[in-house]
């Protein structure tokens, strides 16, 4: 990164850069994979299910111009992530920017959590995200560049009332994805490579419908914003973070919550 900024939109600019974002073919991610593309970045999705993937790519394509492609992958699964970032340094060449999206949760008072359960998000959400960076971190390495942005969560800042979120796997995992993030920045700063996390606070997805089915309007009351995220609410965030707006930040935790946490 480092380079001249020029104008208002070389501080933005990402187009012809190659973003690879886990959970990319829905939700928050496919977001992030939206605002991206539109700004002329090549797209690498992945998660378990293909055809989501494949559609966005599809999608993408053919809205913006641009690369995309879909991947399936187990990002619990070492070999699989291995597999899967060396398909996208071959189909695309190299990775400028990783997002750490997908995420699982499992709702359950703290007495009743199955192992299995929190053995299952800390795998997705902390290990996943580690497996993931560590691969194409090599990447980076050898190229001397890179912007990894994680996301985590305002549950990982902020302990909520088990009637509005009681998931403490989910809010344990994040809070040490947020760490993780500021660890590894201090660690691979030395090699150009930029780690920042964005914590979101309630957004209409497919994790979150239930709690806001039942909690909705009450989560919207105790807002200081008075609403919950929107489509467009984490996309700004997102492409700060990719671009070199941020080439003197790093190791930061951005909270886009309209204030939930404050």
């Amino acid at each position: 990164m480092n380079e001249e900024i020029k104008s208002q939109a070389d501080l933005f600019n990402i187009d012809n850069k190659v973003a690879f974002i886990t959970g990319g073919g829905r939700g928050l991610g496919r977001q992030i994979a939206e605002i991206y593309a539109s700004s002329g970045c090549h797209i690498a999705v992945c998660s378990r299910k293909l055809e989501q993937c494949e559609e966005t790519a599809r999608y993408l394509e053919n809205t913006f111009g641009i690369k995309a492609k879909g991947y399936a992958c187990n990002i619990q699964n070492e070999e699989d992530v291995k597999d899967t970032v060396e398909k996208v340094i071959s189909d695309f060449g190299q990775i400028d920017i990783l997002v750490n999206n997908s995420g699982a949760t499992w709702g359950a008072s703290v007495e009743d959590m199955p192992l299995d359960g929190w053995q299952k998000v800390l795998n997705v959400n902390l290990t996943g995200t580690f497996l993931v960076t560590k691969e194409v971190g090599k990447q980076m390495i050898a190229q001397r560049s890179g912007k990894i942005i994680n996301i985590g969560s305002a549950a990982g800042v902020k302990a909520e009332p088990p009637e509005v979120l009681n998931a403490i796997g989910y809010s344990t995992s994040k809070a040490a994805v947020h760490h993780f993030t500021r660890d590894l920045a201090r660690k691979w700063a030395q090699h150009n490579i930029y780690v920042n996390a964005i914590a979101p606070g309630f957004f209409p997805t497919t994790m979150t419908k239930h709690v806001l089915a039942d909690k909705g309007e009450e989560i919207k009351n105790h807002n200081p914003l008075g609403r919950i995220g929107d489509d467009q609410a984490l996309k700004g965030a997102a492409l700060f973070f990719a671009s070199p707006a941020s080439d003197f930040v790093t190791g930061q935790v951005l909270s886009v919550d309209g204030g939930s946490t404050l």
